[in-house]
């Protein structure tokens, strides 16, 4: 599709939807009359002209990867679907929610509630927007969003506050994450039914929607995270300024924002070059221009935690180390608290079980959260929350699966797969693919960054998936990769990791439908519910293996 062909579908169908969903939502708030409502529009026809430059901006310098044409309709799909949520989030968040002052207000989430509405009175106010990273700490912890909020209300927005406002270029934001999620895949593997898959999951995923659809940083965070990744692959290709431009400025951009994310990003990526490196070269340690890179990614990582963690530290704590040392254990006391305190189950669970088997605990119960059969059965007097919960219980479910299915895939095989990349009949090229060893690095990127979130709001059924999520486009992205080379191998395991999932969410389904129930059910311990589910997915498997070794005789 060439630029001036997705510029003219992105601006006619998002033009047209975006207006029709602003005008429902409008009419659905009770705006006291639509006439009035109407001042607002040109406000969001502005908004929504930079959205659209901004989206076919970076259409135009991923030309170099010649995107299809159904790329494009799939970023638009994604910016619509996310309008669509944040214009359902406010008609009927207040009229079937708890009847919160935030859901009143129309949004889905506290935190996002807090901020908008403190970037709407500096936008109103007489003081400079620069206050927004230093008097305003309990609605932004770094201010980033908060200014970017109070600037487009203060010179674009209209007299009359409107919260889709800011959903709009959070919501283009959001959908660029698919463009770059489809970019790195297809550096990454060289593969198009990978590339599209993984397009296709980060433009669908709830959690990604969810966050896209509101006034959140991590709609912003997961399209910045992605597109760093996707330039340290081009980088790693191409050896250019340009390509290392695509590291740099996604990593920048992400500071204001949060330096603690920028910082985690920035780990990652250091984690993915030394790893990459080491198995490349042999004599890696004797390179003098690898250590020097290495030195600037530790100081730069070094600065971007001591910026991050300077607000929360005692005073006088200047060492950044001795910083992530102090937070580390204050996360895990705090954890550890909430976890013990919020229910009564977990409670009973730290009583009956050894002390060295309590953080290990927490993680995994932070690790399934929000867990799919919780969602199912426990109730709420407002109706829209548990559908909520199901959604993103859904969502997480399946990827975990895949993400689990993706650990062991890329472990067991001990050559680089195949994954029927295009360029096999050029051996440069081949020599630039990345290979099982880069999979690997980025599954343990990832399993990184989901222990750090269960880690730091283990039980926490909002912070801790929207923590993980910044890292949403690997996990789409390896989530694909790892369905495709099943579906090319025929590989029986991942069957039978879902019978075996399967198995457990059932046994712990009826554990939930007993507790929050008059059901009667014999099965009251958590560790008997436990062994019940992995005894059941134990015999699953090992019935399906057998069933595959009488089928393969018979042939």
């Amino acid at each position: 599709m060439s630029i001036r062909q997705f510029a003219g579908k992105y601006f006619f169908t998002v033009g047209v939807a975006a207006l029709g969903l602003l005008f429902l939502s409008l009419a659905l708030a009770g705006a006291s009359n639509s006439w009035r409502a109407l001042d607002g529009w040109g406000a969001f026809l502005t908004v929504l002209l930079l959205a659209a430059l901004l989206m076919v901006g970076c259409w135009r310098l991923l030309k170099y990867e010649q995107p299809p044409a159904w790329l494009g309709a799939l970023l638009i799909g994604a910016l619509v679907l996310r309008l669509a949520a944040g214009a359902f989030w406010l008609t009927t968040i207040p009229r079937w929610g708890h009847g919160t002052s935030t859901e009143k207000a129309g949004y889905v989430m506290a935190d996002a509630a807090s901020r908008d509405q403190a970037a709407w009175k500096l936008a109103r106010s007489d003081r400079p927007l620069w206050m927004a990273f230093t008097a305003n700490r309990k609605v932004d912890q770094y201010g980033g969003l908060l200014f970017s909020s109070a600037l487009i209300y203060r010179y674009l927005g209209g007299k009359t506050h409107y919260p889709l406002m800011m959903v709009v270029p959070c919501a283009a934001l959001s959908a660029l994450g698919v463009l770059f999620t489809w970019a790195f895949a297809r550096r990454a593997w060289k593969d198009r039914k990978i590339a599209a898959l993984s397009a296709w999951i980060l433009a669908l995923y709830p959690e990604a929607v969810l966050l896209g659809s509101s006034q959140m940083r991590e709609a912003i965070t997961i399209t910045l995270a992605i597109a760093a990744f996707y330039g340290f692959l081009r980088y790693q290709q191409e050896h250019s300024l340009k390509s290392l431009g695509w590291v740099i400025t996604p990593v920048a951009l992400c500071l204001p924002f949060s330096p603690l994310i920028a910082a985690l990003v920035l780990g990652m990526l250091a984690l993915s070059a030394a790893g990459t490196f080491f198995s490349r070269s042999r004599q890696a340690w004797n390179r003098r221009g690898f250590w020097i890179i290495l030195g600037v990614i530790v100081l730069v990582v070094l600065a971007g935690l001591y910026l991050a963690l300077s607000q929360f530290t005692p005073e006088g704590m200047n060492n950044p180390l001795e910083m992530l040392s102090w937070w580390l254990k204050k996360s895990a006391n705090l954890q550890a608290y909430l976890s013990k305190n919020a229910s009564g189950w977990m409670q009973k669970i730290f009583r009956n079980s050894p002390t060295w088997l309590h953080l290990p605990l927490l993680l995994s119960y932070g690790v399934l959260q929000p867990f799919l059969p919780a969602t199912l059965v426990a109730g709420s007097s407002a109706p829209i929350w548990p559908l909520i919960s199901i959604w993103r219980a859904a969502g997480w479910t399946a990827m975990l699966a895949l993400l689990l299915y993706a650990s062991v895939l890329a472990l067991r095989n001990p050559l680089p797969l195949h994954s029927g990349r295009e360029d096999t009949d050029d051996d440069k090229k081949n020599e630039k693919y990345p290979g099982l060893g880069f999979t690997r690095l980025l599954i343990l990127a990832v399993w990184i960054v989901v222990l750090v979130a269960s880690f730091r709001a283990g039980a926490d059924m909002w912070d801790n998936p929207r923590y993980r999520a910044t890292f949403a486009g690997l996990q789409a992205a390896l989530a694909a990769w790892a369905w495709v080379e099943q579906r090319r191998t025929q590989d029986a395991w991942l069957r039978r990791a879902l019978l075996g999932l399967g198995a457990i969410l059932g046994w712990f389904l009826l554990w939930y439908i007993r507790r929050y129930t008059g059901f009667e059910w014999p099965v009251t311990e958590f560790f008997s519910t436990l062994g019940l589910g992995l005894s059941s997915a134990f015999l699953l498997i090992v019935w399906d293996w057998a069933r595959g070794v009488r089928e393969h005789r018979e042939v």
